[in-house]
């Protein structure tokens, strides 16, 4: 009777199940460009990682990535496109006043990265987010 109950009890229990995760074949350093090469599938179970390769190729390494261990959704980003004291164009837009100047960039960026930026002629720093053209839009 105590057997029965246990295994009723046993079989009501949440099962773990392991889905395969994108990790790392080596050692990816941090800012390297990802390559179908660089990685492979595990079954490990992690809901924060990714599960597909093709998101993960082409994509850049925002800290150092270890072999075996899941690619978690905040250790990848688009490939900086805005480099540290890189100087880039910043844009400014709102009910048709529109301002162009130039400022230099604190922080590395990808395409809609948010990034901090110095605007050159009033020494402000500002936040920005990194556009396609490799200029960064500043709003309020």
């Amino acid at each position: 009777m105590i057997r029965l109950a246990l295994i009723s009890w046993l079989m009501c229990l949440p099962l773990a199940l392991f889905a395969e995760v994108v990790v790392p074949a080596k050692t990816i350093r941090a800012n390297a460009t990802i390559t179908a090469s660089d990685i492979t599938l595990k079954p490990i179970q992690n809901e924060n990682a990714y599960t597909l390769m093709a998101d993960v190729v082409g994509q850049e390494a925002r800290t150092t990535l270890y072999a075996g261990r899941p690619i978690l959704f905040d250790d990848i980003g688009p490939p900086a496109i805005v480099s540290r004291n890189q100087i880039v164009l910043l844009s400014y837009q709102s009910s048709g006043l529109k301002i162009l100047t130039e400022g230099r960039a604190l922080q590395r960026g990808g395409v809609g990265d948010r990034v901090r930026i110095m605007n050159l002629d009033s020494r402000a720093t500002l936040f920005g987010q990194v556009q396609a053209d490799g200029s960064v839009r500043v709003s309020n």
